[in-house]
Parts: structure tokens; sequence; C-alpha cells
């Protein structure tokens, strides 16, 4: 079983998949867009929205990370990002600094990135896009447990 991260923007899915690819050194592996949907299934898509994406999917290592843009026949309002973090485990205190830095680029830090009692370094942010991340480094004793 893998469990991934699903994703919904407000028109700014590609810029955000662009971005986290040059983040995390990330192979953006498809990008779809509703103009590309086969009109099979049976659903009109408006001329403004044909260019917004429909599934983008982003392999980090071997995670995933994928995501769209709000569809454009959707009723309710976009509302945002919210009620949840995507939390990354990384391996040293350099790689923990350079994707903090990289993500939190235009965004809002909610905690500085910084030494724990659990980590070496952990930190909170929203980036630009509005998605929340926490970076953390763990301590070998706290890994181990």
């Amino acid at each position: 079983m893998q469990l991934s991260t699903y994703l919904i923007f407000d028109g700014n899915c590609r810029e955000a998949f662009e971005f986290y690819q040059r983040c995390f050194d990330a192979k953006l592996e498809a990008v779809s867009t509703y103009a590309e949907m086969p009109a099979s299934e049976g659903m009109e898509i408006p001329a403004e929205a044909s260019n917004l994406v429909m599934h983008a999917r982003l392999r980090i290592g071997d995670q995933l990370l994928m995501a769209s843009d709000n569809a454009p026949f959707c009723p309710a309002p976009y509302e945002g990002i919210k009620g949840a973090s995507i939390a990354i485990g990384v391996d040293s205190v350099q790689e923990a600094e350079r994707l903090f830095n990289a993500l939190a680029d235009n965004g809002t830090v909610q905690m500085p990135l910084e030494e724990t009692f659990w980590a070496h370094r952990f930190g909170m942010l929203v980036d630009r896009f509005g998605v929340a991340w926490m970076i953390n480094y763990d301590k070998e004793e706290q890994a181990a447990a």
C-alpha cells in the first residue's frame, strides 16, 4: 500500500508543481489539462478552464505528490488548502535547511527551522501556494524508537 497526498489548487497547479519539481529535484511525471479530457467523458469544459490542470503527478524519490486545479464544473467555491500539513523527513541538517529555505521562498514561516528536543532540525511553513509543510530531521535516538 502507498499513501499519497493529493492537493487541489485554484488555477496555479502547474506553477506550484514546477516550483516543487525544483525544490525537491524531483520528476514531474504527468500534467494533464481539462482540455485533454476525452469528449466521451461528457463534461463540457468552459474555454477559460481548458488549460487548468486536471491531474499532475510528481515523483519525489519513491513517493508521489499529486494535484489538480479546482474542477471548472465544481459547484463549491474554492476554499484553499487547510487543515493539514505535509511532513517531510530528511537525512541531514543541510537537506533540512535547503528544503525549508526553498519552500519558504515567498511563503510564510510559522516556526523557524531549529533544533528541538526530538529533532536536529524542525520547522513549519506555508508556501506561496498555501500548502503547509513540516520539515524534520530526527535525532538518532528518536528515529530508532
